[in-house]
């Protein structure tokens, strides 16, 4: 009697094992086995990070193994548990690999084909159809869209964590919980102190200081002594938190009527204003999304403020970006008027802070929050939906999309709701984030998700030009190793363009991003469908690339440069000054966050600049969706390059007092999970 070799392999994961009775059934093309208890409860061999093998007997031999069904029956009390692979050995001596990676619940059965990847055309008999159908049917039914806010990107249709489905729930719910973890960072930062004091202003800037945990050579000491100075203040439209906004002037709007006379003295090439600009040195920032924005109001002792500033800045003879004029609002006039250098040291401070605080606001809402975590949770919720485990994009993108939906609905569950922890110390609190988010996804489009294209459309794409833009090189060097990773990955499956348009599978991948996900809302310019193998490299770099290297620059360098709060102020008190020299040292401190939004406001970028425990960085795929060698060889070849640009980027900083970081390959995790 002819018998297989069945090897399971249980999941590390914390209670990944069980004492549940599974079954196993092969399913071949020329008959299935008999529905085989593997072990009994007692013998408790499916433990957590267990190996595993048993013998299948059968009557006959049962042709081609095509695929494997397993099923878990409570014995006692129910018990997920979390199935990493399965192989079978025939009796020829053949070993196939059947990947899982995932979670079977309840009485649930799971029906897994061979790890190697096949297109929907490729398909060709009813058994795998079928198989291939009733997947997505179900994973339909699971994943189903939702709108949380009028004219957001679409999310999961989950109002807890709790409620999502196993497979992409975190581990451990308690290392998200943002409220335990703000607290914990809090309480670690030695700031718990002055939360009893929480409206109470601090006395002067170096009062700060006590709520600043200095740790030598970082940047956020250097911050802390040099963030009052002009070179600083350029510096971080380049390499901080939020390098995306600079663009090169090309013309001065009418509502910003900055003239030669008023920053005369800040140009160093004996040019006019207009020859400068003309010159591809003049460069500009508008926050002209906050425009209107609601203040916070959830707390009735506290006024906030917020302002929409617009701010000239010039590459100097030592092509340093330096800030030569700031209007504060978005209508000229004489209550609006337009600060420079050449004004009291503290006018122009005070000016300068503002900037900040509206670069915060602006970066944790839209270039954070909107254009990393929302609009990976549409392309994960879409490849759910649309790609079955065994398309070679869902094996190419599900470790990009791991624990993203997760993070994004405990945001939604604590962190951005109504009465939730982002109102307790941020200006745009209380709704104001919902309004910037409506209006900045008007400005969203596909392209703008594209490195390269948003680099050049801003005009700073030139390293001649702008030669300390970091940002700039090292995610180039990335999204090209990306995208030669995927291509390589891509054209193992589609031999021509043709094949890409018979695909229904991936054509209904991108229709239901647009469609569903974008809402097809008229300005998103989202393609709903892909005709050529380019086309569709190019849309699935933008997703990694927007999941691990674009996330991991706008994330995990919030603590360097916005612990020191003056630098990146989470709130104001008091309004943006109308006139010149009302400013002094007392208005700048009583305009700054007090003692108790301050220590949320480190608790937060403390928490959110840290990586999570066995975090896996861009090129490590420890589940092996793929299980064909070229595959392999290509992760092997992205790796390789990867490392090479590690090392360049470790060369490039030595010595550095501010090195750039954040796009090293070795400090990018591979998805959204914070």
């Amino acid at each position: 009697m002819p018998s297989y070799t069945v090897t399971i392999a249980t999941g590390n994961q914390w209670f990944a094992g069980t004492d549940d009775y599974i079954y196993i059934t092969l399913v071949g093309t020329e008959g299935c086995s008999e529905r085989t208890l593997l072990d009994k409860p007692l013998y408790n061999d499916f433990e957590r990070g267990a190996v595993d093998s048993y013998e299948v007997r059968v009557g006959e031999n049962l042709g081609d193994i095509v695929l494997v069904k397993i099923e878990k029956k409570k014995y006692w009390v129910q018990d997920d548990w979390y199935c990493k692979y399965i192989t079978v050995k025939t009796p020829s001596g053949d070993y196939l690999e059947f990947p899982c990676f995932c979670w079977l619940v309840n009485d649930k059965e799971v029906v897994l084909r061979d790890g190697r990847a096949h297109l929907p055309q490729d398909d060709k008999t009813s058994l795998v159809k079928q198989h291939r159908q009733k997947e997505l049917d179900g994973r339909r039914k699971t994943y189903r869209w939702r709108e949380w806010q009028p004219g957001f990107p679409m999310s999961i249709d989950a109002n807890r964590h709790k409620d999502l489905p196993r497979d992409i729930q975190f581990d451990s719910e308690k290392g998200v919980d943002f409220i335990l973890n703000y607290s914990k960072a809090i309480e670690n930062l030695f700031v718990n102190q002055f939360m009893h004091m929480f409206q109470s202003s601090w006395s002067d800037f170096s009062d700060f200081e006590k709520i600043f945990v200095r740790i030598k050579n970082t940047i956020s000491e250097y911050v802390m002594q040099h963030w009052k100075e002009d070179f600083m203040f350029g510096y971080q439209f380049l390499n901080g938190c939020n390098p995306v906004l600079i663009r090169k002037c090309k013309k001065l709007p009418d509502k910003f009527p900055v003239t030669h006379e008023m920053v005369a003295v800040s140009l160093e090439r004996e040019l006019t204003l207009e020859e400068e600009i003309e010159a591809g040195n003049i460069y500009i920032a508008d926050y002209e999304v906050l425009d209107g924005i609601t203040p916070n109001s959830t707390d009735p002792c506290t006024l906030q403020y917020l302002a929409a500033p617009i701010c000239l800045l010039y590459k100097n003879a030592q092509n340093k970006i330096m800030p030569i004029a700031i209007q504060l609002g978005q209508v000229p006039g004489e209550d609006n008027p337009i600060f420079l250098p050449t004004d009291g040291q503290y006018d122009w401070l005070l000016a300068k802070i503002w900037v900040r605080s509206s670069d915060f606001h602006h970066h944790q809402t839209i270039t954070h929050l909107l254009r990393t975590h929302l609009m990976t949770e549409v392309f994960g919720i879409a490849m759910f939906r649309q790609l079955p485990a065994v398309h070679p994009a869902f094996k190419l993108l599900i470790p990009h999309i791991r624990f993203t939906i997760a993070i994004n609905t405990k945001a939604r569950e604590q962190l951005i709701c109504e009465c939730g922890i982002f109102d307790k110390a941020n200006a745009t609190g209380g709704g104001g984030h919902v309004q910037m988010i409506q209006r900045a996804v008007k400005t969203l489009t596909f392209r703008s998700l594209c490195f390269p294209d948003l680099i050049k459309s801003r005009g700073v794409d030139s390293k001649e030009e702008l030669p300390t833009y970091f940002y700039r090189d090292d995610g180039y060097k990335v999204w090209e190793a990306t995208k030669r990773f995927v291509s390589d990955v891509v054209n193992i499956y589609y031999t021509s363009d043709e094949r890409v348009q018979g695909d229904e599978e991936i054509q209904a991948f991108v229709k239901d991003v647009c469609s569903f996900g974008m809402q097809d809302l008229d300005y998103c310019e989202f393609p709903k469908s892909v005709k050529t193998r380019e086309e569709l490299i190019e849309y699935l770099t933008v997703i990694i690339f927007t999941a691990s290297a674009q996330h991991a620059a706008v994330n995990f360098g919030q603590y360097d440069w916005c612990s020191w709060i003056p630098n990146a102020p989470s709130t104001m008190r008091k309004p943006p000054p109308n006139k010149k020299g009302l400013a002094n040292v007392n208005l700048i401190v009583e305009s700054l966050p007090d003692r108790g939004r301050s220590s949320w406001h480190l608790g937060a970028v403390w928490a959110l600049s840290q990586y999570q425990e066995n975090e896996l960085y861009l090129g490590m795929y420890p589940d092996e969706h793929f299980t064909e060698k070229p595959v392999k060889d290509a992760m092997a070849k992205f790796r390789k390059e990867l490392a090479e640009i590690t090392s360049s980027i470790k060369k490039r900083n030595e010595g550095k007092k501010l090195p750039y970081y954040n796009m090293s390959p070795d400090k990018i995790p591979n998805s959204v999970a914070v």
